[in-house]
């Protein structure tokens, strides 16, 4: 859909005019053909572009546009790119459609397609000159996710739609410029030889067509698609876990929160299944993990307790780690946070997972913890799509840079954020799957676009001449994060093992909301963040389950 509506805006704009289906007769494209790609592209890819992906192959009726030839099918449509033919050998069928943006013509802007729209990708879009470039971006969600306050929508403290910010918002050129685009679609493969990317769009139950596969040429490409909830292979964990990377993870987990609360209240629920269904665990002992025990302690002393009177004393948190909580905040700070949260209910247990059941959970030593909510915060690894890359890897998996962010086996390629690692001969590394590490990278990253176009060197293949300037150099700011009850932690060290400033209790907390509330990205949503805060403080939180 939201192809259809950057189409139907741009035509408008071109003052072209889209054909109406005649009669039955003229019929969606309901296939693809077998495509041949050079090796660089991933076998994942290859196979996602198959002819048996749908059996049955219509002809379409075809529309052209403009001066420029756009020839698009029904569902598709490009305002400046001639949607490429694709010949099959079979007899039966006498042409065959894959819609396409193509590649850019001389004169015209270079096209910059960014994968992702994360903290990193949303920081590059936001700065880059779209006088020197158009830009694509593709990414199954059209927003940005504040994450460090997305713990706090769980339990009704802050709206969902304050932490997410519309990427159209955050860059409105892929809402006005007519060679611009936003596609709500994942990425399913990259052929770099072709500079190309394959992409396939993001399905709905109350969509009436399957999933629809295109491809969209590019000049230069920033891949920024982020990582997966890392669950080191244990069993059953993203069959019965909650994680909180999301805006609709956050709804789940509020909805199951809620639901259990109110079911134990129903008469027949027995004490045996009342304590399981008012248990939650927590699984990961970081920042994530920590800010949303002290979130859930916190609505249990100030909100159950009074709305939920029959089963308060029956609620309980337990957070479970291998190690020690928040492993890279100071020692006096970890110690701190152990002694608060124990303080405020939550149970802290040191162990390893070694099963997940639907109903209970099975530690290395044997025991077994029920539970009625699971909240699994374990860090992220590379995804499913990043393993799939045919380029150089990283430590750990992620996409290998250099020190300028650019993918070294590959011309035109840049990847940052948290799908992308320094390769091991740079001799720095790899940075930690942190929010500021992504921004700053980001925001390298524009002003290295930014001087490549000024000389000319945005279109493919041109830039090899040209300087990149000083290397990317990371400096860390410190880490904050809330343990509830209007206290959080504030560790000011540039790295675990220097010195510097630490502080913990009500003046880190004023600390920790003044500086989100200033980093949130538009003043719309500092606006909702800040009237959130203010009718939790007066009112509570709301308790409603809607859904």
């Amino acid at each position: 859909m939201a192809l259809v509506r950057a189409a139907r805006s741009s035509l408008r704009r071109s003052g072209g005019a889209v054909g109406i289906y005649a009669s039955e007769r003229n019929k969606f494209c309901e296939g693809i053909s077998s495509l041949s790609h050079p090796a660089s592209i991933s076998e994942n890819a290859v196979a996602g572009f198959n002819s048996s992906y749908i059996p049955s192959i219509q002809r379409i009726n075809e529309i052209s546009l403009g001066k420029r030839g756009v020839k698009f099918t029904p569902q598709y449509q490009f305002s400046h790119a001639q949607a490429q033919v694709v010949e099959d050998s079979d007899s039966e069928h006498e042409s065959l459609k894959c819609p396409s943006l193509e590649a850019t013509k001389p004169g015209e802007k270079p096209r910059v397609v960014v994968l992702g729209s994360g903290w990193a990708a949303c920081r590059f879009l936001k700065g880059i000159d779209t006088k020197l470039y158009d830009l694509v971006c593709i990414s199954p969600r059209n927003h940005m996710v504040f994450t460090p306050l997305l713990a706090s929508t769980c339990v009704g403290t802050l709206e969902f739609r304050s932490v997410a910010e519309p990427v159209s918002q955050i860059q409105k050129a892929l809402a006005k410029d007519p060679n611009s685009y936003f596609f709500l679609a994942s990425c399913s493969g990259v052929d770099t030889d072709k500079h190309e990317v394959y992409c396939e769009t993001v399905g709905d139950e109350g969509v009436p067509h399957e999933p629809y596969r295109f491809k969209v040429a590019y000049d230069k490409l920033v891949i920024a698609s982020g990582a997966d909830p890392l669950t080191f292979g244990i069993k059953g964990v993203r069959e019965n876990a909650f994680f909180l990377r999301e805006v609709y993870h956050a709804q789940e987990i509020r909805k199951k929160l809620l639901l259990n609360l109110m079911l134990s209240e129903n008469p027949g629920i027995s004490e045996e299944e009342k304590e399981r269904l008012l248990h939650c665990v927590v699984v990961g002992g970081g920042p994530t993990g920590v800010e949303f025990s002290g979130e859930l302690s916190d609505f249990i002393m100030r909100d159950v307790r009074q709305r939920y009177a029959h089963v308060k004393n029956y609620i309980r948190v337990t957070l479970i780690e291998a190690n020690e909580i928040l492993s890279s905040f100071d020692v006096g700070l970890r110690q701190y946070a152990t002694k608060h949260l124990t303080k405020v209910g939550v149970r802290l247990v040191r162990g390893v997972v070694k099963e997940v059941h639907p109903h209970k959970i099975v530690l290395s030593d044997g025991s077994d913890v029920p539970y009625g909510l699971l909240v699994w915060s374990t860090g992220v690894g590379p995804s499913e799509f990043v393993r799939s890359l045919n380029v150089p890897k990283s430590p750990g998996g992620r996409v290998g840079v250099d020190e300028w962010l650019r993918v070294p086996s590959v011309e035109d390629v840049f990847a940052l954020g948290d799908c992308a690692g320094f390769l091991e001969h740079t001799g720095k590394p790899v940075l930690p799957a942190l929010a500021q590490v992504a921004e700053r990278q980001g925001k390298y990253l524009v002003g290295l676009f930014n001087n490549i176009g000024k000389q000319n060197g945005g279109k493919a293949l041109a830039a090899k001449e040209i300087s990149l300037g000083d290397p990317f150099v990371y400096k860390h700011l410190g880490s904050m994060a809330s343990v509830g009850r209007y206290k959080a932690l504030v560790d000011l060290r540039q790295s675990k093992d220097e010195k510097g400033i630490s502080l913990a209790g009500f003046v880190s907390w004023f600390i920790w909301r003044s500086a989100y509330l200033t980093r949130v990205i538009s003043w719309r949503n500092r606006i909702y963040v800040a009237m959130n805060w203010a009718t939790t403080l007066v009112f509570g939180r709301d308790n409603t389950r809607i859904g």
